[in-house]
């Protein structure tokens, strides 16, 4: 069985959870005291040595960073659906993937860090930046139904937990309805699983 080192409240860790769940991956979540600092001491360090979470042990196969854990899976575990392998789809998830880590990152997370963990980043800076990404996922929705398929992929997997909590970092979603569409049809796949709220940034 998997085991899989976690944050609930991590966004990072809930891609990872939603994508063992809707794979029907059987796992034991082990969860990671960030706050006590266990993620810097020697036992979690011999797991991942640059001592962040998620990380996951598969039968002695251990993997750090969320979107290689959930590329992983779906190789393993999975079906193509999930990681097609023509050239343009291929290139399509590997942008989104991007974007998850970069201009996803840095504005609707960002803005959660702010609010949820009281992080020391530029919150205005952090609320220019998740317009500026919604705008263009919104746009980009508005034409398709997934982002880089017509059927879901990783790079939807990747993008959710943080849009879907961008309220919590004070980020309204309800000037998104496209992206708003796109959430719900994430939610209604089998086997989803929410991320915990926190009860601030409840704005929309």
């Amino acid at each position: 069985m998997i085991k899989f080192y976690r944050f609930p409240l991590s966004g990072h860790s809930h891609r990872v959870e939603l994508m063992l769940n809707l794979l029907g991956v059987a796992y034991e979540g082990i969860d990671v005291d960030l706050a006590g600092g266990e993620h810097k001491k020697e036992a979690f360090l011999n797991i991942n040595p640059f001592g962040v979470i998620p990380a996951i042990d598969d039968n002695g196969f251990v993997l750090a960073d969320s979107n290689a854990i959930i590329l992983y899976l779906v190789k393993k575990y999975g079906d193509a659906s999930w990681l097609p392998n023509d050239a343009e789809t291929a290139a399509n998830i590997q942008r989104w993937l991007t974007v998850s880590s970069s201009e996803i990152a840095r504005g609707p997370a960002a803005a959660r860090l702010v609010n949820v963990f009281g992080a020391g980043l530029d919150h205005a800076d952090a609320l220019k930046r998740a317009e500026a990404v919604l705008t263009v996922m919104d746009a980009h929705l508005g034409k398709q139904a997934f982002l880089a398929a017509d059927s879901i992929t990783i790079a939807d997997i990747s993008a959710y937990s943080y849009v879907a909590h961008a309220p919590e970092g004070d980020v309204p979603l309800n000037l998104y309805p496209n992206v708003q569409a796109w959430l719900a049809r994430i939610e209604a796949q089998d086997g989803f699983v929410p991320m915990p709220k926190t009860a601030v940034g409840l704005a929309a």
